[in-house]
């Protein structure tokens, strides 16, 4: 079940594509993985450059359009490799 719903959000967020290629962020590699636990789905986005300023607004959509999962209740998205991973992870992930 956690597999299936992993593909699900997965193909949900392919969707959302970076601003400066045009390219889904799944197909681009900036999603890294995408793990289900129950009805919560962690998304690991790595942006191609560490001061993408793109990534805010990639990381909300992705957010967002997994939680249009059946099944999903909460999305918890963990930016790596930004310089401002911290405040961004910290600031999307407030409930």
């Amino acid at each position: 079940m956690a597999e299936e719903l992993a593909n699900a959000v997965k193909e949900a967020v392919s969707v959302v594509t970076d601003p400066h290629m045009g390219v889904s962020i799944v197909e681009v590699g900036i999603v890294q993985s995408i793990a289900v636990d129950g009805s919560t789905a962690t998304i690991v986005i790595k942006p191609t450059n560490p001061g993408c300023m793109s990534v805010t607004r990639m990381a909300a959509q992705a957010k967002q359009e997994a939680l249009n999962v059946e099944g999903i209740d909460k999305v918890k998205i963990v930016i790596e490799g930004h310089v401002m991973a911290d405040s961004l992870n910290e600031m999307l992930n407030k409930d």
